[in-house]
């Protein structure tokens, strides 16, 4: 079964990590374990926002920027072909090997682009792989530091996506996926820990400021497409190896209570 192999490829990752002294112990957990979100039961709006904050940002265990490679390699692994990953533009099965910089390998994407608030890859929100996902260099190259939005030109190597100067859109089948990501990480790096309170808003163009737009247009994504099995399996992976949960794919209901 689907959750079955998640897990073996959980308990993968986690031997790995903790060889290299991250984890104490390989873990695994499908779906919230009991209680998980008791402290969020009842509230809406603001009090909503501050009481997830507090539930995702504890008990975390961060990572750098190389192992995020390690990470990706199982959140991320086709489910028909162990050796590859599964690009998220493009939807490509890429071997997990071609990991790297140049054209036709995969690199690390910041779907919140790392410059919306200048976070860089330092450990906190640049490693955070609840937003980090394998992706051609050049599609990645040319999303760059692009906020959402519908409309633009097809983009090359990644058929569905469009984009122009200061806008990406990316294809119909994970465009809630996006979504998703970027309500996340509104509500987990909220300017504790040193970094910027990132805070998605309704404008594109936003530069370097700790922002990413259109939220009018990833809360229609997010009704659009749906939570998926896959995107509730990665889910279930990054909590076996992150410790956290994205709350918005275990609740999508709550984004309209946080952001609507």
């Amino acid at each position: 079964m689907a959750t079955n192999r998640i897990l073996r490829r959980v308990a993968v990752a986690g031997a790995a990590l903790a060889a290299a002294g991250l984890l104490s112990a390989p873990a695994a957990q499908a779906d919230p374990p009991a209680g998980y979100y008791a402290g969020a039961e009842g509230k809406t709006g603001a009090e909503l926002k501050a009481a997830l904050h507090t539930i995702i940002s504890s008990g975390v265990t961060t990572l750098n920027y190389d192992d995020v490679w390690d990470a990706l390699k199982t959140t991320d692994e086709d489910p028909a072909n162990a050796g590859n990953v599964l690009l998220l533009y493009s939807g490509e099965s890429r071997s997990k090997d071609a990991n790297g910089g140049d054209s036709g390998d995969w690199n690390r994407e910041h779907t919140w682009a790392k410059s919306h608030g200048d976070f860089g890859t330092s450990p906190g929100p640049g490693t955070d792989i609840h937003h980090l996902r394998p992706t051609d260099v050049t599609v990645n190259s040319i999303r760059g530091n692009k906020d959402f939005d519908n409309g633009g030109e097809p983009v090359d190597g990644a058929p569905g996506n469009l984009t122009d100067d200061d806008s990406f859109e990316p294809r119909d089948e994970v465009k809630g996926d996006v979504a998703r990501m970027i309500l996340y990480m509104g509500v987990r790096w909220d300017g504790g820990d040193g970094f910027a309170d990132l805070e998605p808003n309704d404008q594109v163009d936003n530069g370097s400021a700790p922002a990413i737009g259109k939220i009018s247009v990833l809360l229609r994504w997010h009704e659009a497409d749906p939570v998926d099995t896959v995107e509730k399996d990665r889910n279930d992976a990054i909590f076996g190896i992150q410790k956290n949960r994205n709350p918005f794919i275990d609740h999508p209901e709550w984004a309209a209570s946080v952001y609507g």
